[in-house]
């Protein structure tokens, strides 16, 4: 079990081709989301580190696919944002097809954790990525971020402003997330784990 209590991880490979990926067999988790969702934090809280991934104010930082080697049981995946105008056509095309070819084509892949910003509607951007990743029939987490600057009065409303917007099955589950405050963290973990073994 990676439980909440997680003592070695470390990044293996940033990789930009199929033929760099880990070749361990580890089940892999990927985490997806537009430019400065807060996939870095996440990943940094889920593992209990400050800074392991690499955070920024600037979008558009993560280039590559980071392979983060948790427990020597588990590969969690940091795929580059999408949606981020400034990066060049060419650069976003070969971004595209190198999250396409590891979504669809990486047999480890046992799951994907989406991220949207909490705080607003989920993007056109957010919507394509759902439902791209359903069309594959991939196990999707919608995790809602920075959940800590939304009243919790308005929870509800945030989970329902999601679910409606992406048009998620009942079946797919939301968790609201908060990096600064670490809430939503073991419900995030408690998924990773029941999709682990899954084939």
């Amino acid at each position: 079990m990676v439980t909440v209590l997680v003592n070695d991880v470390s990044l293996r490979i940033s990789a930009v081709a199929a033929s760099q990926y880990p070749t361990d067999g580890w089940p892999e988790i990927a985490l997806v989301g537009r430019s400065n969702v807060g996939k870095s934090s996440l990943t940094n809280r889920l593992i209990n580190r400050k800074a392991l991934a690499r955070t920024s104010g600037a979008p558009g930082k993560t280039r590559t696919l980071n392979f983060y080697a948790v427990e020597n049981e588990l590969f969690l995946v940091d795929v580059p944002g999408y949606g981020y105008a400034k990066v060049s056509k060419k650069q976003r095309a070969e971004f595209g097809a190198m999250i396409e070819a590891y979504l669809t084509k990486r047999s480890v892949l046992r799951g994907v954790v989406q991220l949207v910003d909490g705080r607003h509607v989920p993007t056109a951007d957010d919507v394509s990525m759902y439902r791209y990743l359903a069309y594959y029939e991939l196990p999707v987490l919608v995790v809602a971020t920075k959940m800590d600057k939304v009243k919790r009065s308005q929870f509800n409303r945030s989970e329902s402003m999601i679910r409606k917007t992406l048009g998620l099955t009942p079946a797919t589950r939301v968790v609201l997330f908060s990096a600064q405050e670490g809430f939503g963290k073991d419900a995030v973990w408690d998924w990773i784990e029941a999709h682990m073994a899954a084939e």
